[in-house]
């Protein structure tokens, strides 16, 4: 690595600590209804969609219009996949998408995971790019941040049963944070040559005589909220690493950066909301240090160089445009952070640094994770962590004050088992069917790494491929599609069922027994529960996959 190398990890690191503080305490005030510049649009909205913004929900009828809301955003998007062909704004001529495939776009970009089975420049038009995906870009992230919300205010209730109004708080998220954030962002990217425009793909003729088609569309607007709402999924094929997408380091820095962005400033904007900024930098924290601790592994084995490549780095698949550095550090982010974006391929990162990419999805999209979904599956981790150590002191778990239970830890464990669930057993359905192995481009343990990747990213909601798997068919586009509903709502459900419970519990003042939350103890031990679950859970797996092919490699051997 370079000097320059190491200044701009330290800048990326160092932004994110200070953005924190700034874009959380606007949020924190923007969803305790002490912003509202907007007031006057944001009434309108209520009243086309017909809501009652005074009213308050129990976590019923919050789950409920959540989940009524996203179902009949999957049937509008998957149903003008399946017409886009005969609607207008498409140039190129664009065919309709047939059903397997409309099924798992349309799943993908309402769970906020974007995992495309499909080149976007070839397949969608620019009609379903803006009014289908870039539309479920701003409401999948507002939905995600409406959960943690909600889950706050379960948190920090003094009584009753009610955490919020879900039409208020999507609303909120989308007009005062997602939409000035992907504005500004957008405006950066066209100044930076990202395009912007409804033309029709340009024919050139390339130096060597042959004919190649340079795509066009409104990228700009759609990957700024890609990037913002840690959707991931890409206007052209290769995503990022398209230079219409990301046309110079400037670029792909302000790309790489907001993917952790909005995450980052959760944590502070939970702190405000939650009444102690301690316990908003506690999760910082300990997000921080297992993002920089799986960084610096993805590091050290990309900069190590391997007998199997007879002593040379593995440089296949990096961005060659902005350095070895940039393509793991946006490897890291991107799957740190459910989003999903890539500007390398993952399949030729180094076995170990492929690791740690499935271990960041594995442990549940966490480390500062998705919009609203990172937050809130950390605080189920939280809830886990503070049950086990009640158990070790031999006294009642208690959380900011209320005693945890049986109830909230059954959910915490559901939302965990779920998505796990569906990664190994889905993954095992892949490597033991003709219809899962044929996709493989690689045999060996680089070829289970593929099928594990694909469901992995799909369960965890994270949207980036490991490429090499050729997963446009029935039956990956039908698997990986159940997966990514299981990984979002089997996660929300419970998480929501936890608010709820909470919700109605008193607050008992902290006594000389309590166990602080926002100590540097309790971040260790917040971070061993985290590493420990995914351990437990996944390391027969990875086992089969990316370290024994670490281990082959060493010996000369590569797949």
């Amino acid at each position: 690595m370079t000097g320059l190398d190491w200044i701009q990890i330290a800048l990326y690191l160092g932004l994110l600590i200070v953005c924190t503080p700034l874009l959380g305490g606007y949020m924190a005030r923007v969803f305790q209804g002490e912003r509202n510049f907007l007031r006057p649009v944001e009434n309108g909205l209520y009243r086309i969609i017909g809501a009652n913004s005074t009213a308050e929900q129990d976590w019923k009828a919050y789950a409920l219009a959540l989940i009524l809301f996203n179902v009949v955003g999957f049937i509008f998007l998957f149903a003008l996949q399946l017409v886009q062909g005969w609607l207008p704004l498409n140039p190129a001529g664009l065919g309709n998408v047939e059903p397997f495939l409309a099924f798992n776009t349309a799943t993908s970009f309402v769970t906020n995971t974007n995992w495309q089975s499909y080149a976007g420049e070839i397949t969608l038009t620019y009609l379903t790019q803006m009014v289908g995906l870039t539309v479920q870009n701003f409401v999948s992230a507002g939905t995600g941040i409406a959960v943690v919300l909600a889950l706050i205010r379960g948190l920090v209730g003094k009584s009753g049963k009610a955490i919020g109004n879900f039409w208020v708080d999507l609303v909120r998220s989308t007009l005062y944070v997602l939409l000035p954030l992907s504005v500004i962002l957008t405006i950066l990217l066209i100044g930076q040559g990202v395009v912007q425009n409804f033309n029709a793909p340009v024919m050139v003729t390339t130096l060597s005589g042959e004919t190649q088609m340079l795509p066009q569309g409104a990228a700009a607007s759609q990957i700024a909220i890609k990037q913002l709402g840690t959707n991931g999924g890409g206007f052209f094929n290769i995503n990022s690493a398209h230079p219409y997408e990301n046309p110079t380091p400037f670029s792909n820095f302000l790309e790489m950066f907001s993917i952790l962005l909005i995450p980052a400033a959760l944590t502070y904007t939970y702190g405000v909301m939650v009444g102690s900024k301690r316990q908003g930098w506690a999760i910082f924290a300990a997000m921080f240090i297992l993002f920089v601790g799986g960084l610096s592994v993805m590091l050290a084995s990309e900069y190590t160089a391997t007998p199997a490549l007879g002593g040379l780095l593995p440089m296949e698949g990096k961005e060659l445009r902005f350095g070895v550095a940039n393509s793991i550090l946006w490897g890291a982010a991107t799957t740190a952070a459910s989003n999903g974006s890539v500007s390398a391929m993952h399949s030729s990162f180094s076995p170990i640094a492929g690791a740690i990419a499935l271990l960041n999805m594995m442990l549940g999209e966490v480390i500062f994770g998705g919009v609203g979904a990172g937050l809130y599956g950390m605080l189920i981790f939280v809830i886990l962590t503070v049950f086990i150590a009640g158990l070790m002191v031999g006294r009642s778990p208690e959380y900011l004050g209320k005693k945890i239970e049986s109830g909230e830890v059954k959910m915490a464990i559901l939302a965990i088992l779920l998505p796990s669930a569906a990664i190994l057993l889905f993954t095992a359905l892949g490597v033991v069917t003709d219809a899962g192995l044929t996709s493989r481009t690689n045999a060996g343990p680089h070829g289970f790494s593929e099928i594990l990747y694909a469901f992995t990213s799909g369960a965890a909601n994270n949207g980036s491929a490991f490429a090499g798997l050729n997963a446009n068919t029935p039956f990956y586009n039908t698997l990986i599609g159940i997966a990514m509903w299981v990984g979002r709502f089997g996660v929300i459900v419970p998480v929501l069922v936890i608010a709820g419970s909470m919700a109605g519990k008193r607050v008992a003042p902290p006594s000389a027994g309590t166990f602080p939350t926002d100590s540097p103890l309790f971040v260790v031990l917040l971070i061993a529960v985290i590493l420990i679950v995914g351990a437990l859970t996944f390391f027969p797996a990875l086992s089969l996959g990316p370290i024994v092919e670490q281990l082959l490699a060493l010996n000369g051997r590569a797949f």
